[in-house]
């Protein structure tokens, strides 16, 4: 998730454990151990531009790092509390700050190796957006008021919101899977592979990717009060001999593809305006199927060349007001149920 709720989390486990007279350091140290795993993104290459996706979220974000993890982090900060604080009680607090964050990561749909070294699978539990000012904001208050007060009290009503917020992202997660599947059903579909991920800020309108034989189906579910289909896009699986025939087997481009299958979870899809590898997955506007990054292919570079790194997010007003309208359900009048 983003850097302050990561933070914000962080701090709020380890001030539950805070007394009056240093719950404002134990936060601080929380705040910073919750954003600590995120230093994996200082691993990038300047001759391999896919490096990153590889390192993102992986040991630091392992279950079982956070041991060591934490120990650097507290080894790092003890210098500046010893004064008031025993190494222990440093540990103690980096240890709960960092243990948030590679769960609160698995719950986005970006991908987490929360196994590494034992499983390179990049775990998704897909009940909240990567960034969420509902989750974020209440979080960050009651943090705040703690420290203010010196009453360790709001951190738990803090930890209450958290574990609230989330469940309740699993709950409409389960619906809006029920509304994908029978949209599947109803148009005469068999779905190989289903995936859901709320849009951008909220858990009511979700997008849906299913694979049905040699296509993706992308379409966006309002799960409100009931649960309404806003029909969208589709476009055909990535396949090298339909949409790459003259990529040399051994390139390297290929192997950065397939790198980017693995971090894509296999939701590859192929623009062939731009010849760029996309994931599927991603999209500014829930029931479109303009990526937010790929790989950019070229087949006549050199067999040793990468691929090109390719994103884009920019949104123009309309697209804006289009999505602003599919959230208030303005736009998703296909079906109810």
């Amino acid at each position: 998730m983003d850097p302050l709720s990561q933070g914000a989390v962080g701090a709020a486990f380890a001030q539950s454990t805070a007394n009056k007279k240093n719950i404002f350091k134990i936060s601080v140290i929380g705040f910073l151990a919750g954003l600590a795993p995120d230093l994996d993104i200082l691993i990038k290459s300047s001759t391999d531009p896919i490096l990153f996706l590889e390192y993102h979220r992986q040991f630091t974000h392992s279950l079982f790092f956070i041991p060591f993890g934490s120990l650097i982090v507290a080894l790092m900060l003890f210098p500046f509390f010893k004064s008031s604080m025993s190494i222990k009680t440093v540990y103690y607090a980096s240890l709960l700050g960092y243990a948030t964050h590679g769960l609160l990561d698995t719950c986005t749909s970006y991908g987490t190796q929360l196994f590494w070294p034992f499983s390179n699978e990049r775990v998704t539990w897909n009940n909240i957006s990567i960034v969420d000012p509902l989750f974020t904001i209440p979080v960050v208050i009651l943090v705040v008021i703690a420290i203010k007060t010196n009453k360790k009290i709001f951190s738990f009503f803090s930890i209450g919101w958290i574990i609230f917020y989330l469940s309740l992202g699993f709950i409409q997660y389960e619906r809006a899977l029920l509304a994908a599947v029978e949209l599947a059903q109803v148009r005469g579909h068999s779905p190989e592979r289903l995936t859901l991920k709320p849009s951008f800020g909220n858990l009511i309108l979700w997008k849906s990717i299913y694979q049905h034989k040699e296509t993706f189906y992308v379409d966006a579910i309002r799960a409100a009060q009931s649960s309404t289909w806003c029909t969208g896009e589709s476009i055909r699986v990535f396949d090298y001999q339909y949409h790459l025939p003259n990529l040399e087997k051994e390139s390297q481009q290929k192997k950065d593809i397939e790198r980017f299958r693995w971090f894509s979870q296999d939701y590859l899809g192929y623009d062939k305006e731009r010849n760029i590898v996309t994931d599927v997955r991603y999209s500014m506007i829930p029931n479109q199927i303009a990526s937010m990054w790929g790989l950019m292919i070229d087949e006549q570079r050199g067999v040793n060349d990468h691929a090109i790194w390719w994103t884009s997010r920019s949104l123009d007003q309309s697209q804006i007001d289009l999505f602003k309208n599919m959230l208030k359900g303005r736009n998703c009048g296909n079906s109810t149920i």
